[in-house]
């Protein structure tokens, strides 16, 4: 399974179409939103409604109700998804770990630091995949998952992709 991973977009859907459009639709199973632009995820949806899409609410996303930590299955893989301002991310991830930790998940996928991370620790996936709404330096993440392993990565939108 190949996932695009998007955050904090704030009103830049043509940085996520430019995203999808380089990984290729038709090799995507899901689109995740982590928040800071529910209106763009759906706009998103709405040009590709064949990608399944799995979001998040953002602490810009005002009036939205859903969840704001919630657990997706892709494949065997169980993962948390959150923005990450309700469990403290701007000042550390224990609180989301633990979060992750208790909810069984193989990776916790979180934005609202606009910084793209990727850790590894005690069967634990922290992901942040950046900005894709960043003027300067947009990223996103992908996440393949196969015979119940992940690889993780992020990718800057306007070069060529970290590790």
């Amino acid at each position: 399974m190949k996932i695009l991973v998007f955050s904090d977009s704030h009103g830049n859907e043509d940085n996520m179409v430019r995203a999808v459009e380089r990984e290729r639709p038709s090799t995507l199973d899901a689109i995740v939103h982590l928040g800071d632009g529910w209106r763009d995820a759906e706009a998103l949806h709405r040009l590709y409604p064949r990608i399944p899409l799995e979001q998040v609410p953002g602490n810009c996303d005002l009036g939205r109700f859903e969840e704001r930590e919630r657990v997706v299955f892709f494949g065997d893989c169980r993962v948390l998804l959150c923005h990450g301002h309700t469990l403290g991310v701007k000042s550390s991830l224990l609180r989301a770990s633990y979060e992750a930790r208790e909810r069984g998940a193989q990776a916790l996928l979180y934005g609202h630091t606009h910084i793209p991370h990727i850790d590894y620790h005690d069967g634990l996936w922290l992901v942040n995949p950046g900005s894709i709404g960043d003027s300067r330096y947009p990223t996103y993440g992908i996440l393949d998952i196969a015979q119940g392993q992940i690889r993780i990565r992020t990718v800057p939108l306007n070069g060529y992709p970290d590790s």
